[in-house]
């Protein structure tokens, strides 16, 4: 089974456990129809996998046996127990997509389809799955090399990629939880109100806490931000007040459209 299937499968599963979480134990009620959204998300979503399936399914996979069969990156020329290189695999893409995350938000062309993440008026697990095929496509193209530089074998990447997806759907729901846990959660981890300050319509907010796995490269690098009266949190892009206008076909064009911050 190829990593997009997988995280497909998964990510299925996760999203029908946090949607029942959510509505058991909501956070905030919502101020937009939820069935709307999800109806909207989960079709970016849908489309975004089978194009990513059929793109990058068997280059990914190729890359990823031919770092094995070849003992190309630095992992390959370490010596050190195996279980260790799976934790350092985690670690190392985990610190990678920080990384990007925040290229994506700096760096105007990048910004450009990420909006498209950031622009949903709510935020809930099917937020976790908005991401704009383009945004992904570049993703996809960073993760092959960043593959056969580290040297990243795949029970590795699969352990990370499952972590990031229910690392993801965890700090993107809209779930109350306990804030003794949340505090303490977000010590190593990302709670939802870590990732809820990032999802601000307020700019200086927006562009902290890009952290998606460990709050750790937040806190050693100094984007990490808590001092935020959670309850005046208001979700989205300011540019896009209306949901109307947020539609899917919108949605798919806008990095197309002139730049907003």
């Amino acid at each position: 089974m190829s990593m997009e299937i997988w995280r497909f499968v998964f990510a299925l599963g996760g999203l029908a456990l946090f949607l029942a979480l959510e509505l058991l134990f909501p956070y905030r009620p919502p101020t937009q129809s939820k069935v709307r959204r999800w109806k909207d998300n989960l079709s970016m979503a849908a489309l975004n996998g089978v194009i990513l399936f059929l793109a990058f399914a068997a280059p990914t996979m190729a890359t990823v046996h031919y770092t094995a069969s070849h003992g190309s990156g630095i992992l390959n020329i370490l010596d050190m127990p195996y279980g260790i290189k799976i934790l350092l695999t985690v670690v190392f893409f985990d610190f990678m997509l920080y990384v990007w995350h925040l290229l994506n938000h700096e760096a105007p062309f990048l910004w450009r389809f990420h909006r498209v993440h950031h622009c949903d008026l709510n935020m809930d697990v099917s937020t976790a799955t908005r991401f704009h095929v383009g945004e992904l496509a570049l993703s996809a193209v960073i993760r092959m090399g960043l593959i056969y530089f580290w040297g990243a074998d795949l029970l590795g990447l699969v352990l990370f990629e499952s972590l990031v997806v229910a690392a993801s759907q965890f700090h993107h729901s809209s779930l109350r939880v306990p804030k003794a846990f949340e505090r303490l959660f977000w010590i190593l981890f990302v709670p939802p109100s870590m990732h809820r300050i990032h999802h601000s319509v307020v700019i200086r907010e927006r562009n902290t806490n890009y952290g998606t796995i460990f709050s750790l490269w937040d806190r050693i690098l100094g984007t990490l931000k808590s001092d935020v009266d959670q309850n005046g949190i208001r979700i989205g892009v300011g540019a896009y007040p209306q949901a109307d206008q947020l539609r899917l076909r919108r949605l798919l064009r806008m990095p197309f459209e002139k730049p907003v911050r």
